[in-house]
C-alpha cells in the first residue's frame, strides 16, 4: 500500500511533492504480472496472471480483473480500468499471490523493507522500570512509514513481559506477537510486539522485540527525530 498511504508519493501527506503537482484525484493502474488466485468455499475460483492493480490516494491498493478471470464472484466496474473489474476482499475465503497468503489488501511492489544493524539507542521504560537500554539495535525502514527500532531478547526484560491474546498481520513481515508489561501489580497491555517467524525479507528481526511510543516511554535514536 506504500504509493497512496503513510508518506507515499500518492498518499494524502507525501513525504516528498511533484513538480508540477498532481490532480488530487490521480489515479495510477498498472499490469500485475503475478499470478493471483482466489479460493471460496475450497475451491478455486480465480487464477490469472491477467491482473491490474490499482492505486488510489488514501485507499487500500486493489485488484482489477478481466471479467472472464473472476467465475460468477460479485465485482464492480473500474472506471479508470476500461474492461475490468473489481472483486472485493471478502468476496472470497482465501487470497494468495504467487503461493503467498494474503491478508486485507494485495501486496504492494512498490513496498521495500530494510533491516540495518545499528548503533542507535533505545531506551523503553513502563511504569518507571527499564526494560530497555541499548544501542546495539536493527533498524527497519519500510517504505511509507517511519522506521522502527528492534532489539535482540538479550537486551530486553522479557521476564517482566508476558505474551498476549493480541496477533496482527503483515503481508511484509509476517504475523506479529504481542507483550503485554507485568510491573507489580500492574499491567500494560501489548506494550511490545515480535515477529517468532517472519517472512524472508525480514528474518533479521526474528525474534526481536519492537515497542509501542503509545504504550511506553520509549526514547529512540531515530533518522529525522
Amino acid at each position: 500500500m506504500s504509493l497512496v498511504t503513510g508518506r507515499g508519493p500518492l498518499s494524502k501527506d507525501p513525504a516528498g511533492w511533484f513538480t508540477p503537482p498532481l490532480p488530487a484525484d490521480v489515479v495510477f493502474v498498472e499490469p500485475h504480472p503475478r499470478r493471483v488466485q482466489a479460493v471460496r468455499g475450497g475451491a478455486v475460483v480465480i487464477d490469472t496472471e491477467r491482473a491490474l492493480l490499482v492505486h488510489r490516494a488514501g485507499r487500500p491498493l486493489q485488484f482489477a480483473f478481466p471479467p472472464d478471470a473472476i467465475a460468477d464472484l460479485p465485482h464492480e466496474p473500474v472506471p479508470e480500468a476500461p474492461g475490468h473489474v473489481h472483486v472485493p476482499w471478502d468476496a472470497v475465503d482465501v487470497w494468495i499471490e504467487e503461493g503467498r497468503t494474503l491478508v486485507h489488501y494485495p501486496p504492494n511492489p512498490y513496498h521495500r523493507v530494510d533491516c540495518r544493524p545499528s548503533a542507535r539507542a533505545l531506551r523503553v521504560t513502563v511504569e518507571g522500570t527499564t526494560l530497555v537500554d541499548t544501542s546495539e539495535t536493527t533498524v527497519v525502514f519500510e517504505t511509507a512509514l517511519a522506521p522502527v527500532l528492534y532489539v535482540h531478547p538479550s537486551h530486553v526484560r522479557t521476564d517482566l513481559l508476558r505474551r498476549s491474546d493480541t496477533s496482527s498481520y503483515c503481508n511484509y513481515k509476517g504475523y506479529a506477537t504481542y507483550w503485554s508489561a507485568v510491573i507489580g501489580d500492574a499491567v500494560v497491555d501489548d506494550v511490545a510486539w515480535s515477529y517468532d517467524d517472519p517472512l524472508p525479507e525480514t528474518l533479521p528481526i526474528k525474534g526481536y522485540f519492537a515497542f509501542d511510543a503509545g504504550r511506553a516511554d520509549v526514547v529512540a535514536e531515530l533518522p529525522g527525530i
